[in-house]
């Protein structure tokens, strides 16, 4: 249920599957479209940090369905703005509404699922995570193309139409979102202990103040930023260099090869986020995660200097595979370094990264499309490659100790 409930809020990135039909049916620039989904990331990270602190006082299943009621709300308000041809509706429907349901719907089953599964934290988070990351294939493959008015480019009809599919099968995952038992008795205590942690030494105000938390904080923001620039941008990527090398492609044959890398690029997405999540169980997190964005640099230099399109489709693949491998391994990095206890408060506000990497990577892209249309994929590639360097640079001050001793893992 858990993953069900990640999948239908990982439909969020298939957003480039309508990036070019939306700017065609309106003549809106790459930027103005792009902004959508980029405010819909940002208000995702920023719930989800609410989430974090409303979860010990709520419980799981009132956030999980409230998050679904809100993203499938997102959904059916873009219909109307996409109708009446307002971006500023838009903005306010899928970016602020949909992403404040994005936050709570994400957020839930991470640390719910952590606190059945202690001694496999990093493959089952990874596992439910997976599901975020196979959203964009249910998206892209399955509920867009299957929704009346997709062929006729009508987005009105078709984001009315998923807002129902999305609100169907996201209720049955949300309802399921419990505590075990155990938790469910403490979880008074914990709501009243959640911002002091007297007990155990330091406060959430200490934690938030950290240098390892703005170290892994820094690290997931660089890790994100490049990883989501193809979230937003591989359909248009990939069609312009499917242009350049097969002129006599048809503009229906360039977006369903679109949809297809989306699709394939979602599975490595998914699967990334439950590898890298089991790798990290057996060498460690921070070993993991500079695998993972070391890699990556590599890959970004090379992307600088391909024109291939099914090389480059093999590298968006493998930068989405570690883009996945990220939130895969941070919510079980965070859970042994800060404790069970604050879990959902400091993964939460962790998640703010992934609004600042919404905006970064994404409008940067866009930004550098809008202005460099020849050299576009160049700067970008290098952009990112500056990005996860600085994130590589700051892995080296962190270490996998723990930064609160808790009666927990003492017993463990």
């Amino acid at each position: 249920m858990a993953t069900l409930l990640q999948m239908v809020m990982g439909t969020v990135y298939a957003w480039s599957f309508f990036q070019k039909p939306i700017m065609a049916a309106h003549d809106w620039s790459n930027v103005q479209v792009m902004w959508i989904f980029s405010i819909a990331i940002l208000f995702l990270g920023l719930t989800a940090a609410v989430g974090g602190f409303l979860l010990p006082r709520l419980g799981p299943q009132k956030l999980a369905i409230s998050g679904v009621i809100l993203y499938s709300l997102g959904y059916l308000i873009s219909s109307y703005a996409l109708t009446a041809g307002n971006i500023y509706i838009l903005y306010l429907g899928f970016g602020v509404i949909g992403g404040m349901g994005l936050g709570l719907g994400y957020v839930v089953p991470v640390a719910t699922v952590a606190k059945w599964f202690p001694d496999k934290k990093g493959l089952v988070t990874g596992m439910v995570i997976m599901g975020f990351g196979l959203g964009a294939l249910l998206m892209s493959k399955i509920i867009a193309p299957s929704m009346p008015g997709m062929a006729r480019g009508d987005m009105g009809s078709v984001f009315a139409w998923t807002a129902l599919v999305l609100f169907i099968i996201g209720l049955p995952g949300a309802y399921f979102m419990r505590d075990p038992i155990i938790h469910r008795h403490s979880v008074t205590s914990l709501s009243a202990s959640a911002f002091s942690l007297k007990n155990q030494g330091q406060t959430i105000r200490d934690i938030l103040s950290s240098r390892k938390y703005w170290s892994l904080w820094v690290m997931f923001f660089c890790n994100i930023s490049a990883g989501i620039i193809f979230i937003g941008w591989q359909s248009p990527m990939f069609q312009d260099l499917l242009r350049t090398y097969q002129p006599t492609m048809s503009a229906t044959s360039l977006a369903a090869a679109g949809a297809t890398l989306i699709g394939v690029s979602s599975l490595f997405n998914g699967v990334g986020r439950m590898l890298w999540g089991g790798i990290s169980d057996k060498i460690g997190r921070i070993k993991a995660f500079r695998l993972i964005i070391g890699s990556q640099v590599v890959v970004f230099i090379l992307l600088m200097f391909t024109s291939n399109p099914w090389v480059f489709a093999v590298m968006v693949c493998y930068v989405l595979l570690c883009y996945g491998g990220g939130f895969g391994t941070m919510p079980a990095f965070v859970y042994e370094i800060f404790g069970s206890r604050m879990m959902p408060v400091v993964y939460g506000s962790i998640l703010t990264a992934w609004s600042m990497g919404g905006i970064v990577g994404p409008q940067i892209a866009a930004h550098i499309k809008d202005n460099f249309t020849l050299t576009a994929g160049t700067y970008t590639f290098l952009a990112a490659s500056i990005l996860l360097t600085l994130g590589l640079v700051v892995s080296f001050y962190i270490n996998d100790k723990t930064q609160i001793p808790s009666k927990e893992s003492s017993h463990q």
